[in-house]
């Protein structure tokens, strides 16, 4: 496993330089967006990585798949009544869908769906960002995973846009919680830093039927896992599903942090971390790592 991340790194690596890091949060525009990890974690919780595998970073929206499963644990098949399974087509902060949807979002990976989603998981904790944050440090068998809270608070400064969708959604009578408590807390998920080993450990129930070897623990069942996965597939990738499924074959969830979650069912969850995005807000390397990935073992599961 090792010669072949060897192999991918070595391909992608000329490539350092590429893309643009995340302005729109300015917290994240400093990040250094010379840095390059990739990890893999197999069914039995075996972690390979090489590069910048151990550094952390802002999850950003990697952090909407912990928030649904936190979601699908407590509300089981109802939550769908709240939220879609359908590709969007437009910019996961449009809110042009939810007006001509009566409010309802098209799936829980674009802004306005993972918004609804927190909402359900506020309804249910006292505190949802400390829920989230054991989680994951749960998952991933990391307990120093915290949030950075000059992200968290970056990112609420410019919250117009998601406060609007909140908002919407709440005239329609889908959102049952105060707007900006819902708001902290879904930035402070966003703002959790983990690493490429981390998070490759912490998405490994995808790959394993829904459990955790690193938490000895059944997080979903094996067709909630199958449910996921394949939102994963068709909304993961922001405006970039389409050709990802194309090139790539795989679930995948990315965040503007520059990480990159991807699933092979059965077999592994991997990890890719490059702060530098290309136009769609999804890391230029991690893609181009990813694509090398699935042209080499060529397991796509279409």
């Amino acid at each position: 496993m090792l010669a072949l991340l060897q192999d991918i790194y070595d391909e992608v690596e000329p490539m350092l330089g590429m893309g643009k890091v995340a302005d729109y949060i300015p917290a994240l525009s400093t990040v250094n967006p010379r840095q390059f990890g990739i990890s893999i974690c197999d069914t039995n919780g075996q972690i390979t990585s090489i590069g910048d595998a151990s550094v952390p970073f802002s999850i950003q929206s990697i952090s909407k798949v912990f928030n649904l499963v936190l979601a699908i644990n407590h509300y089981g098949e109802t939550m769908w009544e709240r939220v879609g399974c359908e590709p969007s087509g437009l910019p996961f902060n449009s809110l042009v869908q939810l007006e001509y949807e009566n409010g309802i979002p098209r799936n829980p990976f674009i802004n306005a769906g993972a918004l609804v989603v927190s909402d359900m998981v506020q309804s249910r904790f006292a505190s949802p960002y400390i829920a989230m944050r054991d989680f994951v440090r749960r998952l991933s068998c990391n307990g120093d995973i915290m949030v950075n809270k000059v992200v968290a608070e970056s990112e609420y400064e410019h919250r117009s846009r998601n406060a609007a969708m909140a908002y919407l959604m709440k005239a329609y009578g889908n959102f049952e919680n105060e707007v900006e408590d819902v708001l902290r807390n879904y930035f402070h998920n966003c703002a959790l830093e983990m690493s490429c080993e981390d998070l490759a450990r912490s998405t490994s129930f995808l790959a394993n039927a829904g459990f955790s070897t690193c938490a000895n623990e059944q997080v979903l069942t094996p067709y909630q896992t199958k449910q996921v996965n394949a939102l994963l597939a068709t909304s993961g990738m922001y405006d970039e599903a389409g050709s990802f499924a194309f090139k790539v074959g795989l679930p995948g969830k990315s965040g503007v942090g520059g990480g990159i979650v991807a699933v092979v069912p059965g077999r592994f969850s991997i990890c890719v971390f490059s702060p530098a995005l290309n136009s769609v807000g999804n890391s230029q390397l991690g893609v181009a790592a990813l694509t090398s990935l699935s042209e080499r073992i060529n397991w796509s599961i279409y």
